[in-house]
């Protein structure tokens, strides 16, 4: 793995459609490689101007370890799973990762096991940490907004909440959802609904299993295309009802993808897909500064 050298581009900028099926699809990530740990005042202003769903910070701390932020264009999240693919696939793009070499990255949700794909060009897995979904009462509005009565409604301690719809029920025309949205639902409502035989989405030559669609307004995101953490949160609530441990997940937003997911032990997901570069470059937009303490804020959680 290759080293930084004071030759390296302080802010060095990749562009990857993460969770695609092909190019000009999935969920675009912005990464930028910085030479130590930037203000997150200047992050979240880059993050402003990129406009992504979420944009990653990588930098390395005083020990030698990669740490991860993520910054949408209105604030920090503590928890990326698109933008944590495409950070991997950079990673080896930029020569600091070999196919088949496992990595841990620092951030704010603890230590994430990265892998990029040795057999598959464009690929890669990375493991999330997941919690129990907490069953309560389904706001009464929602009915209205999604067309139908719900079938479930959960809260998380991630902050996102997740409604069930009918199997009969089409996801994917769903429209004027994020602007209806009302109190804590703003912050992350995931929608999901089961997928079967007569809806033959596929994904790595498998039938999906379910799909969902994730609205976040309060996090500065109308609707974003296709969502690691969400799919971290309710596929281990889906493999319990479908008895299985792996499964193929689908979102059927405007720039549509999937990845795999398989259930670990003490609640951690592993998910694989594919990513496609868009662009790179160098990003000139002023001096990011240090700050010091910042890296402290990324912490492993150990094994």
């Amino acid at each position: 793995m290759g080293e930084l050298t004071p030759g390296d581009q302080a802010q060095r900028a990749f562009l990857i459609e993460a969770f695609a099926a092909g190019p000009l699809q999935g969920n675009g990530a912005a990464v930028v490689k910085l030479t130590q740990a930037a203000r997150s005042e200047w992050m979240q202003a880059l993050a402003g101007s990129l406009q992504q769903s979420e944009t990653a910070f990588l930098w390395r701390n005083p020990a030698g370890q990669w740490c991860l932020r993520w910054f949408t264009p209105t604030c920090e999240v503590p928890l990326c799973g698109h933008a944590t693919l495409a950070s991997t696939l950079a990673l080896q793009r930029w020569g600091q990762l070999r196919a088949g070499e496992e990595l841990v990255l620092a951030s704010r949700s603890g230590g994430l096991q990265v892998c990029v794909d040795p057999a598959a060009e464009g690929a890669a897995s990375l493991v999330l940490p997941s919690e129990p979904l907490l069953a309560e009462t389904c706001p009464s509005y929602l009915a209205g907004v999604l067309n139908g009565e719900p079938q479930g409604y959960w809260t998380s301690t991630l902050g996102y909440r997740v409604v069930l719809i009918e199997k009969n029920q089409v996801l994917e025309t769903l429209a004027g959802v994020s602007e209806r949205l009302q109190g804590p639902d703003r912050q992350g409502l995931v929608v999901m609904q089961a997928l079967g035989d007569d809806q033959p989405q596929q994904l790595f030559g498998q039938p999906c299993d379910y799909q969902l669609r994730f609205f976040a307004p309060g996090l500065g995101i109308e609707e974003d295309p296709v969502t690691g953490s969400a799919h971290a949160l309710v596929a281990p609530w889906w493999a319990q009802q479908l008895a299985k441990s792996t499964l193929h997940a689908w979102q059927p937003s405007g720039r549509s993808g999937g990845m795999r997911c398989e259930v670990l032990d003490g609640y951690r997901v592993q998910l694989s897909g594919t990513g496609h570069a868009l662009w790179e470059g160098q990003i000139e937009a002023g001096e990011p500064g240090h700050d010091p303490d910042a890296w402290e804020v990324c912490r492993v959680i150990a094994e």
